[in-house]
């Protein structure tokens, strides 16, 4: 890590060391109190509206595209009340993401789910007609008239589709509106538009092995009062790979980590900047797993850059 990055990284992380120990975050609002688990999901606030977010949501990418009907989408009915009687809201899904924006749909009205859903989506489209004929087939597949958040699918097209969503924010057909990328290729445009434009959320990958986006995105979010949701946190996957039979570091006891998936999940959440991280599974014990990163203490300053020294290339 680059000198002016790791100042930055470690600044970042003193604060919100600093911070989770008086159970606040620094411009995001106050931490809800971790009892023993099992016990409710930390949350954050959503700047522009002062709503409560749990810090855990769920990605659907990849493991919510399976037919309706299959023994795949019998475990996703598990895996979603697992998540919402966890204290879970946010799903974030888009129109690319095959299937999934369909069986988003299925799913929370099998399970009468959707008035505990925050439904995020996503507009990927290159024309106002395209977006419009997305938009209302999205409508169509989630099995709702509404969504609280949508997003311009990594940035594209963004300035033209931003107004469409900030259009339908007005018709009250979405609640909030941001902006979402996946790569580090991204983060000078987010940071513009960041400078330059009004928004509720930006979406932006943030992990142990690629902790850019502290750099510079993540802080200017906080100051501009944008609420952050986080992707990747296991890089696709691919941490997993590189901690295989490996032990949890010794500090993992005192953090409430008993899995490396918490472990990633934990850290991306410790980020003051961050209102919710969104890893996919299509699989019951995952998911609760997963759940567990949301309670207990926050990680250190230390902690954080002990992973980032241990993860980042």
């Amino acid at each position: 890590m680059h000198s002016h990055s790791r100042r930055r990284f470690l600044a970042n992380t003193a604060i919100a060391s600093a911070l989770a120990g008086l159970g606040m975050m620094a411009g995001s609002g106050p931490l809800s109190a971790a009892p023993a688990r099992p016990g409710p999901l930390l949350t954050r606030l959503v700047p522009s509206s002062g709503e409560q977010l749990p810090v855990i949501g769920a990605g659907t990418s990849g493991s919510y595209d399976v037919d309706i009907g299959s023994p795949e989408y019998v475990r996703l009915q598990e895996v979603v009340k697992i998540f919402f009687e966890g204290g879970g809201r946010l799903i974030d899904t888009s129109p690319n993401y095959g299937r999934s924006d369909t069986v988003v749909g299925a799913l929370l009205a099998d399970g009468g789910w959707r008035d505990k859903a925050f439904i995020a989506t996503k507009i990927a489209a290159d024309s106002r007609e395209a977006a419009e004929a997305q938009w209302a087939e999205s409508l169509r597949r989630l099995r709702t008239d509404r969504v609280e958040l949508l997003q311009v699918h990594n940035l594209r097209d963004w300035q033209r589709q931003l107004a469409y969503a900030r259009e339908l924010r007005q018709q009250g057909k979405t609640k909030y509106v941001g902006v979402t990328h996946y790569t580090d290729a991204g983060l000078p445009e987010l940071e513009k538009i960041l400078r330059g434009e009004k928004l509720d959320f930006i979406q932006i990958h943030y992990s142990v092995n690629s902790p850019r986006a502290a750099d510079t995105v993540l802080p200017l979010a906080q100051d501009r009062g944008v609420a952050v949701i986080v992707n990747r946190a296991f890089d696709d996957g691919k941490l997993f790979a590189k901690v295989k039979d490996a032990p949890l570091p010794p500090w993992a006891g005192e953090a409430g980590v008993t899995s490396w998936a918490q472990m990633f999940l934990k850290f991306a959440i410790s980020h003051p900047a961050v209102t919710v991280v969104i890893p996919a599974t299509g699989k019951p014990e995952r998911q609760r797993d997963q759940l567990k990163a949301g309670t207990g203490p926050l990680l250190d300053a230390a902690q954080q850059q002990e992973l980032v020294r241990r993860f980042s290339a």
